[in-house]
């Protein structure tokens, strides 16, 4: 047994519980072993990435538990490329954090950790129980981030989202009541042989359950109609937060991905394929509703949030093709939209600070202090959001466009992807343009200049890890491929779960459960 797989897991927690100890101590040592913890996962994820790129499934039983009876976490690919993902956005967004927001409520440092608990679990279990346990962790601290600092705004948003989240979880408990009631389980791998089990009377029940599970995902990942809670909650927190959050619509996507690929994938026999009707017209719509909503922003955080909400449209379109290629594609665009949606949101903050009673609103103000270096920040990640070349976002977009050309509906996700660029490089013209170009030339504000060159750090670092997806385009572009092929082929994941005795334990898990004769 490896354990270095529960580390990811333990770190965060226990860097959370420590930083609550030590809160009568002064913030300085709390913000270092917050900033230490962070750099810890990034070496624990960087540690991992080579021994699961080799082809090798790490699984981790805790109590010594075999499964299906106990729990299990599991290092795929997959897994440590969100875990990945997530360290190195969080890295900046905390480093960001550092310059003095963190102080402005109570327990941030706390509340940061446990929320990378609750994600980093929520990528590594192998047990659909807790995905939900995970997911509750995700709620609780997010909702503390979310309205840490105060104000009507930020609680008010913060009370939606809650609510919202509280019934996609009772949700999640339906579904997850019907899985065990039919199946006997909720290991995800053996849920997945038990499914294309299934007698016919069967189909039903888990058909339910299973769209039930996907209403959920889509919550969680912003999909459309599901997405209404996205645009104020994130344009109305703090600014490392809504980095942060970057990756909490990907939590969606991954789930979806799991489901689509583990579950319901292309051996579940009568239910193989279930979620690709829905997925993809869905992502779609998602994708044209973001952009149109960036359109119509006034603000530009708010702009950014819609930017987001499209993101996730463009990352469930590559998904839901169901080739190597399509999800290969969606690999790769998914660390580019977490790096630059994290960037944004950062840059953003900055912008509004030297704006003054005008924040981040589209109307035009003085010349702003560091105008240049914030102008040229500020054309980098359009050029990445909108897609154009030779930067990450249209590697990503390409490479969905070519997964794409032998699937039914090419004619529509060309349209829609090709659309949708056109549209967000209108609406961030705009936005640059009453931003910058428009500016009085007034006298910027005295207090606003000298300190720029630090807060722009997080900035330049998230922006240089989405040039990085395309200096090293051709190795992330074999892992995100092996990533794919491993999906698609989930009887590797099945057989490393339960071990080489997992036939026995099914027949007899089946027959007492009432499921299947052997």
């Amino acid at each position: 047994m490896n354990h270095l797989i529960i580390a990811p897991v333990l770190l965060p927690l226990l860097a959370g519980i420590l930083l609550l100890l030590l809160r009568p101590f002064a913030i300085e040592l709390r913000r270092l072993l917050s900033l230490l913890a962070v750099l810890g996962q990034v070496i624990l994820a960087v540690t991992l990435l080579p021994v699961v790129h080799s082809g090798e499934i790490l699984t981790y039983t805790l109590g010594n538990w075999a499964p299906p009876f106990g729990i299990v976490l599991v290092a795929d690919r997959l897994a440590v490329w969100m875990l990945l993902t997530t360290a190195l956005l969080a890295s900046f967004a905390l480093l960001y954090a550092l310059r003095g927001s963190d102080i402005r409520g109570r327990h941030f440092h706390v509340l940061f950790q446990l929320q990378l608990f609750g994600l980093n679990g929520a990528f590594l279990t192998g047990d659909l129980f807790n995905l939900f346990v995970f997911f509750e962790v995700l709620l609780l601290a997010s909702y503390g981030l979310l309205v840490h600092g105060g104000g009507r705004l930020r609680t008010r948003s913060g009370l939606h989202f809650v609510v919202i989240n509280l019934a996609g979880s009772t949700l999640f408990l339906f579904a997850a009541g019907t899985f065990y009631g039919v199946l006997g389980t909720l290991n995800m791998a053996d849920m997945a042989q038990k499914i294309a089990l299934l007698p016919t009377e069967h189909l039903g029940p888990v058909k339910t359950a299973g769209l039930l599970l996907f209403a959920v995902f889509a919550l969680k990942g912003a999909l459309l109609p599901l997405h209404l809670w996205l645009p104020s909650a994130y344009a109305n927190t703090s600014a490392p937060v809504a980095a942060l959050f970057a990756i909490m619509t990907k939590v969606g996507a991954y789930s979806i991905l799991r489901l689509e690929t583990l579950l319901f994938g292309s051996g579940a026999g009568a239910l193989a394929g279930m979620i690709n009707h829905w997925l993809l017209p869905l992502a779609l719509l998602t994708l044209l509703v973001g952009m149109l909503g960036a359109l119509a922003a006034s603000a530009l955080r708010q702009q950014i949030a819609y930017l987001v909400v499209a993101s996730v449209g463009s990352l469930l379109i590559a998904f839901a093709l169901g080739s190597s290629d399509g999800i290969a594609a969606g690999l790769y665009y998914l660390p580019h939209a977490t790096f630059a949606g994290g960037a944004f949101f950062l840059l953003a903050d900055s912008i509004a600070q030297r704006r003054g009673g005008l924040d981040d609103r589209f109307e035009p103000a003085g010349q702003l202090a560091d105008g240049r270096l914030l102008g040229g920040l500020f054309f980098l990640v359009a050029v990445l959001v909108g897609g154009l070349p030779p930067l990450s976002g249209f590697v990503g977009k390409w490479l969905t466009l070519q997964a794409s050309i032998t699937h039914p509906w090419m004619p529509w996700i060309m349209t829609v992807i090709l659309l949708g660029s056109l549209l967000s490089i209108i609406a961030l013209a705009r936005a640059g343009s009453v931003l910058f170009y428009r500016a009085e030339l007034v006298r910027p504000s005295p207090n606003r200049t000298g300190a720029l060159s630090l807060e722009v750090v997080p900035v330049v670092a998230l922006l240089l890890l989405c040039s990085a997806l395309v200096l090293r385009g051709a190795a992330v572009d074999d892992y995100t491929r092996a990533t794919a092929t491993q999906l698609l082929q989930p009887a590797e994941y099945i057989e490393a779960v339960l071990g080489h005795d997992r036939n026995a334990r099914t027949e007899l898990s089946l027959n007492a459960n009432g499921v299947s004769q052997p």
